[in-house]
């Protein structure tokens, strides 16, 4: 597992001043966490330990025969020996190399089955974590969590760790058999080898400096292509005729990475120039002594032990060199397991208690006894809330902006959960509900539908993987989207493309709501679903929702009128309280919050949905 020389790790052998600064403090704790992540695999250990062990003592062998070759079979003129010596030296390294591929087996097996396993378990543990958790955290962070970071720890364990030991057993191995052969050549070459890496390090962190700008300027160059050829992007470079100064912004960067591209080219070149002289500096000082020894004082010394010596001499620069830089391997290994412990540390705040009730059926009834709510305990979203509904009825909440609404409906499925008081679900608590049956019984359609890139068959079989064609054909009826479908090439193996942007608002929208259909839930929950569409989206979606909500208890946020005047009741919410509630007629005559949303939104989207409607053709 070492490097020589002119490896790599110099370059990473420096650490940056954030790494400086965020160094994670090694306790005894995080060192058996990291290593109880191997002990499953033990036995593999084991056995990539022995190979380690075995390959680095066979990988010195050839270099001890050299030895005997030159002294007992070249000048003593015995080639039966020589030919036997050099067939048991090309033997050796022949079972060096295959214990070394045995060895980079193991290591490779070992790193994946544990990064395999740290993968599913956290993407397990995000499943489980609260959406505050993904609306408070960098999304970005997230993704680099469960992928670079866990990725690290395959480069950990078959770099870092098996570095350690393979290069040390190398280091202990050559200077054992150099001090046996003789104590003053052996000296000298302790000395000469801390000199050598004086310039690899100060090679290296040029590199690594040089390395770190052109990092910098990748990411810019990665982030100007990222939004300049997206599709929005483009639109926009288009629309102002930017295509000129875009070019140029790229052409500068673009000489830029080139320019440090050869600069860092450059550095390593002459960087193997001086490694090159200093690394014959220690061979040569090696048969001058040896020679002075032979010659001058009559030493035992043969050729063949001197140039044993040159041969061990130069298996040690790699392992001093990767051993000298294994502290900054070392301190982002632990920093790394150190960002993932983080995760895995994140408390789960909303999951089934153990013992989780699972009703025998689901009606839809809700009842909110003064729930209080807030993400941030200086400032209440939801303050007293209470009303019921009941199964069969359907409720409209309107309200202002921010006034709390979409929050009030995501405290059921528990997405979130109360800060006071209590929501209750067909007369139990939420929190003493199974998680799983709760959601099951409940199907929300959101403003901001999402489906995944694939195609309208997947993405309705999301809600339901055994379902029929025929129960995928009724849900895409109600919801007044199956005769655009029976209209493409490919029904509904039709790819709706990268979060759907291939079907219109109105689109995906009316998939949205069969996708729920399908999943058929006790209670439905429309989250201003057709607020953001035209009028004659809105009118087909409206289609869609209005005999949906005769036949199943609802709950509808809405800004538009026509879906308000479908509801059993009318909840107006402001700053977080239900100020107001009854139907369409009452609230109007009572000159409040609501006589005030009428003026100002409902009552004039009526009227461009009237006008719309005198427009039809007949």
């Amino acid at each position: 597992m070492s490097m020589g020389p002119g490896g790599g790790r110099g370059m990473r052998g420096f650490l940056t001043e954030e790494e400086k600064q965020n160094q994670p403090k090694v306790t005894k704790e995080l060192l058996l966490r990291v290593f109880s992540y191997l002990a499953p695999y033990w036995k593999q250990l084991l056995l990539t330990l022995g190979c380690i062990l075995l390959s680095s003592v066979l990988r010195l062998l050839p270099s001890i025969l050299t030895g005997k070759i030159l002294d007992d079979g070249l000048i003593a003129r015995n080639l039966d020996l020589l030919i036997k010596l050099i067939i048991l030296s090309l033997a050796v390294t022949f079972g060096a190399e295959l214990i070394g591929v045995a060895e980079s087996y193991l290591n490779s097996w070992i790193a994946q089955h544990i990064t395999f396993d740290m993968r599913n378990a956290m993407y397990a543990h995000l499943q489980k974590m609260s959406q505050s958790f993904f609306t408070s955290n960098n999304q970005g962070d997230i993704i680099t969590r469960m992928t670079s970071d866990i990725s690290g720890v395959q480069s950990i364990i078959t770099n870092t760790f098996t570095s350690i030991l393979s290069n040390s057993i190398t280091l202990v191995v050559a200077v054992v058999a150099m001090y046996r052969k003789n104590w003053v050549l052996a000296t000298i070459g302790m000395i000469i080898v801390p000199l050598f890496t004086i310039p690899t390090r100060k090679a290296g962190k040029t590199r690594w400096e040089l390395t770190r700008e052109s990092q910098a300027v990748n990411d810019e160059i990665n982030g100007l292509l990222n939004e300049t050829l997206s599709v929005s992007g483009q639109l926009l470079v288009k629309l102002f005729g930017k295509e000129e100064y875009e070019y140029q912004k790229y052409e500068e960067a673009n000489r830029r990475m080139i320019n440090l591209n050869i600069r860092e080219s450059m550095a390593g070149r002459w960087f193997r120039v001086i490694l090159s002289t200093l690394t014959s500096i220690g061979p040569m000082l090696l048969y001058l002594v040896g020679g002075i020894l032979m010659m001058k004082y009559d030493s035992d010394i043969t050729v063949g032990d001197i140039t044993v010596m040159v041969s061990l001499l130069g298996r040690m620069y790699g392992p001093v060199n990767s051993l000298l830089n294994i502290q900054t391997e070392w301190i982002r290994a632990m920093a790394n397991f150190t960002r993932i412990f983080e995760y895995f540390d994140m408390p789960v705040e909303i999951e089934s208690k153990p013992d989780a009730i699972i009703p025998e059926a689901a009606y839809g009834n809700v009842d909110f006894e003064h729930v209080y709510f807030h993400y941030n305990p200086e400032r209440e979203i939801l303050k007293d809330v209470s009303f019921t509904l009941k199964s069969g009825n359907s409720v409209a909440i309107v309200g202002p902006s921010g006034s709390g609404k979409s929050t009030m409906v995501n405290l059921i499925p528990r997405l979130y959960d109360v800060t006071g008081g209590c929501v209750k679900f067909d007369g139990v608590d939420v929190r003493d509900l199974d998680l799983k049956y709760l959601r099951d019984s409940v199907g929300v359609v959101s403003q901001e539908t999402y489906l995944f890139n694939g195609t309208i068959r997947e993405n309705l079989l999301y809600a339901k993987p055994d379902a029929t064609e025929e129960e995928l054909i009724e849900a895409l009826k109600k919801a007044n989207i199956y005769d655009f479908i029976e209209a493409q090439d490919e029904g509904l193996d039709t790819k709706v493309g990268n979060r759907g942007l291939k079907l219109s608002g109105g689109e995906k929208q009316r998939i949205s709501i069969a996708r729920v259909l399908l999943k058929d839930p006790a209670l439905l929950i429309f989250d201003e679903a057709t607020s953001a569409l035209d009028s004659i989206n809105e009118n087909k979606i409206q289609e869609a929702i209005e005999p949906l909500i005769e036949s199943r208890t609802s709950i509808l946020i809405a800004h538009r009128l026509s879906t308000i005047l479908s509801a059993d009741e009318i909840l107006v919410i402001k700053d977080g309280e239900i100020v107001e509630r009854g139907v369409h007629d009452q609230l109007v005559k009572a000159g409040g919050v609501y006589t005030e949303l009428y003026e100002t939104q409902f009552k004039k989207a009526l009227e461009v949905m009237n006008k719309d409607n005198e427009n039809k053709p007949c």
